[in-house]
């Protein structure tokens, strides 16, 4: 082997080198490094993807939740971030919609629903079944009571004015004009959507 004086002091300088960062425990750097890498948070978490509640722009969410859908294990959001598949937002959230979690998390936050009976100064938890069939039951009395069938003048008119309705503002477009039918199929001429359908 040919040798210069230049690439003996190369040589050695590279084996000088890599015998120091030997010695100093760099030779193990990379095998601790990957040792210390926690797993990510998300890897086991079931991900949904839902649509922002706060307004009409409708922006895209995903929903991260632990808890592994069998029976009577109850699953919690752990973290909520915006989607950037969705053509809204590509990902990008609002100060309000970068809160949703706390939302979720808020102790004050209503998960059932409640009803007081006339004269009771408590409000008790009652089924989704009960709440739906008493709102229904309400709305018919109201609408067989207060039903404008044919106006003065002896036209038909077909109204509902006791009743309004305020939807949801975060549903599609599509969500909403389906809302706004069944509400003037009803007779009711007070309907706003946030969306303004």
């Amino acid at each position: 082997m040919d040798l210069s004086r230049r690439g003996f002091i190369k040589l050695s300088g590279a084996g000088l080198a890599a015998s120091s960062l030997g010695a100093l425990g760099f030779g193990l750097a990379g095998s601790a490094l990957a040792a210390s890498v926690r797993p990510f948070r998300l890897t086991a978490a079931t991900e949904t993807r839902n649509t922002c509640t706060y307004c009409s722009v409708a922006c895209g969410i995903l929903i991260y939740s632990q808890g592994d859908r069998a029976k009577n294990v109850k699953s919690s959001v752990i973290h909520i971030e915006g989607d950037p598949d969705h053509p809204v937002n590509r990902g990008t959230l609002c100060p309000k919609g970068a809160g949703l979690l706390d939302i979720v998390r808020a102790p004050g936050r209503l998960t059932v629903p409640k009803y007081r009976p006339a004269g009771a100064s408590e409000w008790k938890e009652v089924s989704w079944d009960f709440a739906l069939d008493r709102i229904a039951t309400l709305m018919k009395q109201d609408r067989d009571a207060h039903f404008v069938e044919k106006n003065a003048a002896g036209d038909t008119v077909n109204r509902w004015l006791s009743t309004g309705m305020l939807a949801a503002s975060a549903s599609s477009s599509e969500t909403a004009y389906a809302t706004w039918k069944v509400a003037r199929s009803l007779g009711m001429l007070a309907f706003d959507n946030q969306a303004r359908v």
